[in-house]
């Protein structure tokens, strides 16, 4: 049997899209972690540096993420700091963790998942399209400081996927969401997943961008 030499992280693992990408980066040559919350809080940092300690991760890929709508006159402040922890700053945590080693190694991938929230933002989603554009102002920083050291950052934004995350939509709202497609269907977590796959590895020369995988015009 081969021995594993690469290691991928997948935060949020547990999630669709979490499980999707475990299941399409899945190679001989890989050991793959896709920790869900009860393995890795990515809102403690002490438990993110524990868990990333004496680890080599050549592809991080941050898909942990939570949603708490409201508008912003009823949402409350342990809400918002649980969405903005979630999805931005444990994003953050886990990319302070493994940045070192991969200067250090002069290799590294780090994948954002934002949102199409990010770019317009639906009504009663504050701190979760707050959280997800912060993702991407991050996305250009770290790009140009850390490409030097050969290490890419870009973010996906996979689109409205079916699954845990969004079972509680309303069969209005989703309609209404479905309505901005323009090939009038949604996009999936094995093809968002198989596109992770293929960024990381036949695009090794792209870095600091951004990736809209559904059919839905992003305001320019």
């Amino acid at each position: 049997m081969q021995a594993a030499t690469h290691q991928a992280v997948i935060t949020g693992g547990t999630g669709g899209l979490g499980k999707a990408t475990a299941d399409a980066l899945a190679a001989p040559d890989w050991s793959i972690a896709a920790p869900g919350s009860r393995e890795l809080d990515v809102k403690d940092p002490a438990q993110v540096r524990c868990f990333f300690e004496d680890r080599d991760i050549d592809l991080l890929v941050c898909a942990a993420g939570i949603t708490r709508d409201a508008s912003l006159g009823h949402l409350s402040e342990e809400a918002w700091d649980e969405t903005w922890s979630v999805n931005f700053t444990g994003a953050l945590s886990c990319i302070r963790a493994v940045l070192p080693n991969m200067i250090e190694r002069r290799r590294g991938h780090i994948v954002l998942i934002s949102s199409f929230s990010a770019l317009r933002p639906p009504r009663g989603q504050a701190p979760y399209a707050a959280a997800k554009a912060a993702l991407l102002g991050l996305v250009s920083e770290l790009a140009t400081q850390h490409g030097p050291s050969n290490i890419r950052i870009n973010a996906v934004l996979p689109g409205f996927l079916e699954t845990a995350m969004t079972s509680g939509v309303m069969p209005e709202r989703r309609e209404q969401i479905l309505a901005d497609h323009t090939l009038g269907r949604f996009n999936s977590c094995a093809h968002a997943a198989e596109f992770i796959r293929f960024l990381h590895h036949h695009m090794p020369n792209t870095s600091g961008q951004v990736f809209q995988l559904d059919s839905r015009i992003a305001p320019m």
